[in-house]
């Protein structure tokens, strides 16, 4: 099983306002129920209710990418303050940098969201994501989903 165990730059995020490593706690996400290892997975945590779920120009969201495998994926964010943070996961199968759609609508790849939070109509809210980051250091595991 292959992970990414640092930050990769994404085109769509600004990571310049994170905090640098050894400077705040240690996030481990685990990505479960890839189904196939075509394209990426994007990842993005952040703590802006208006934005989530998208990271693209947010100050201080984490984001990373990791070629996707078939199974489980994992991601690794550094020196994370303590904070209220939504993760949004998308696994972009063609690599397009975008959550490709079916009829404008529903998602034709994988997504997956902390805390499990369901998808109705749309994604979810930022509330139903959310999760408190303290000092200590975390593993969470987020299970992609499919819909098609």
């Amino acid at each position: 099983m292959r992970g990414l165990s640092a930050l990769a730059l994404l085109p769509f995020a600004l990571l310049l306002g994170a905090a640098a490593p050894g400077d705040g706690a240690t996030i481990t996400v685990s990505v479960t129920d890839l189904r196939n290892a075509k394209g990426i997975v994007r990842a993005c945590m952040t703590t802006d209710a208006d934005k989530f779920p998208r990271c693209r120009g947010v100050p201080g969201a984490y984001a990373a990418t990791a070629d996707a495998q078939e199974g489980t994926v994992t991601f690794t964010f550094t020196g994370v303050k303590p904070g209220r943070y939504a993760i949004a996961l998308l696994h972009d199968e063609n690599s397009n940098g975008k959550a490709d759609r079916v009829l404008g609508m529903m998602p034709k790849e994988g997504f997956g969201f902390s805390r499990d939070a369901k998808v109705q109509m749309g994604p979810p809210s930022f509330a139903d994501a959310a999760i408190d980051i303290g000092e200590e250091d975390r593993d969470l595991t987020i299970r992609m989903r499919y819909l098609l």
